[in-house]
């Protein structure tokens, strides 16, 4: 797999002299299945413990976090709650991920505050970097989830809380959200009346639906390169300084695809092309994989 994705990037990347291997990350994992049980899965990755900005990507966080919280009886499932998830993951909604954030954490925005005052906020801020030290995997380590997502920028207490320069930015890996959405796949039981968050993030690879809806997620990232009939769930990141996709596929009845592709420069926001091609190779591998086994 790690010189199948070699081969895969360096033939994707050639017609461009601006994509530069240290500016695309990448993990990449299949997992073998028996009678519907999924067993523990395997891969690669390239620049995969790099720490990136993930834009949209963390609202699979927000997502896991807000079905964590109503599990421990921190919050009560309610209909606005539900609905605000799925458009969260569905439609990335950034207002809907604003109000989850301060759900989640208590806080809320506004002008800048001093102050004891001030410092409750951050550390009330910090609440789901804490919860995802707590869950020690090893995949999160040294990342940061405490931001909300904008569409024109942060004002206020909410300005001031990214610092100087922004150290405080959100920033993750491919092998965080790996294993963020792995947990999202495979490792909830979903039941009736829960927060079913694989549910939201499930994809229709119609082209006529697709067409009705110009921000699905799909087009110009990886679901683009599968085959219209398959079983796709997805999130994607995306703005003017990066492009991002994680998105998890069946390829048969004994092989599923989890696979994560974070591309960071301007070069990248611009090309509907890139992802789509990564996403028909590795597709294509497995296809051969399948038959071989």
């Amino acid at each position: 797999m790690g010189s199948a994705l070699n081969n895969i990037l360096s033939r994707v990347c050639s017609n461009s002299k601006e994509y530069l291997n240290e500016d695309i990350a990448i993990t990449w994992i299949n997992y073998k299945s028996e009678n519907n049980n999924i067993f523990k899965g395997y891969g690669f990755g390239i620049n995969n413990r790099k720490k990136i900005y993930p834009a949209s990507i963390v609202k699979l966080v927000y997502g896991l976090a807000a079905y964590y919280w109503i599990r421990k009886k921190r919050i009560i499932i309610s209909e606005e709650i539900s609905d605000a998830v799925r458009k969260m993951l569905f439609y990335s909604s950034n207002n809907a991920t604003s109000f989850l954030v301060d759900i989640l954490t208590g806080t809320t925005g506004g002008p800048c505050i001093e102050g004891d005052s001030w410092e409750n906020w951050k550390y009330q801020r910090g609440i789901i970097n804490d919860w995802l030290k707590e869950l020690n995997w090893e995949e999160l380590y040294g990342i940061n989830c405490c931001q909300k997502t904008w569409d024109d920028g942060p004002f206020g207490r909410e300005k001031e809380f990214y610092e100087y320069q922004n150290q405080n930015r959100n920033i993750m890996t491919t092998d965080a959200t790996a294993r963020i959405l792995e947990a999202i796949m495979i490792h909830i039981d979903y039941h009736k009346n829960d927060l079913n968050l694989r549910s939201f993030l499930k994809r229709n690879l119609n082209k006529a639906v697709l067409k009705e809806d110009p921000l699905n997620q799909v087009e110009g990232f990886l679901g683009e390169g599968l085959p219209e009939s398959t079983n796709l769930w997805s999130k994607a990141g995306l703005m003017s300084e990066v492009r991002h996709d994680a998105a998890w596929w069946i390829n048969s009845s004994s092989l599923q695809t989890l696979l994560v592709v974070f591309c960071n420069g301007k070069q990248y926001f611009k090309d509907t092309s890139l992802f789509p091609s990564i996403a028909k190779a590795v597709y294509e591998y497995n296809k051969k994989f399948c038959i071989r086994n």
